[in-house]
């Protein structure tokens, strides 16, 4: 019976001990990393690079759409008059034309994509490294993204947003 309650005993601290440590070392926070992102001074250089990376796609654009409208016109305008051949034709060139917008519209939506990224890393590495550096100031083991992750409870002193910000020099 003694030895029952020995073994008892030391599972009990066992497990005790176990838990302290694992709490311990999984202290988590969170963040709100778009807000931070937001009222950084750089956004606005990066957005005006973006928008003006943007503006050479959209002149682009709408010279196709100029040609299209044109070409198109010109058809209904002349379609009663042509031959069937001299139809297919211009039907294949109006064709072939919405094809060529529709690709460049997909290739420049990729190319947007890849360039506000870009853009961006070197930002998201700056605010991510103050992320870092606070969470191990104060303790945290882990630090979760508050704008993707859904926290329906959460306690105030774990928000660590104002301590980035004010890492960062942002208020």
């Amino acid at each position: 019976m003694k030895k029952l309650i020995k073994v008892a005993l030391f599972a009990a601290c066992i497990t005790l001990t176990a838990s302290f440590v694992a709490k311990a070392q999984s202290k988590q926070g969170f963040v709100y990393f778009s807000a931070i992102v937001d009222v950084m001074p750089q956004k606005a250089a990066l957005a005006k690079q973006l928008q003006d990376y943007q503006k050479t796609f959209a002149d682009q654009y709408q010279l196709m759409q100029n040609e299209y409208q044109t070409k198109g016109a010109e058809y209904e305008k002349n379609r009663a008059t042509m031959t069937d051949a001299v139809r297919q034709v211009k039907e294949g060139e109006l064709t072939d034309i919405q094809n060529r917008i529709q690709k460049f519209s997909a290739d420049a939506q990729q190319k947007m994509e890849a360039k506000q990224q870009e853009l961006a890393k070197p930002l998201f590495d700056q605010v991510k490294a103050a992320v870092e550096a606070v969470a191990k100031e104060k303790g945290y083991g882990y630090v979760l993204d508050a704008t993707s992750q859904i926290l329906v409870v959460s306690p105030a002193a774990d928000d660590l947003t104002p301590a980035v910000k004010l890492k960062l020099g942002i208020k």
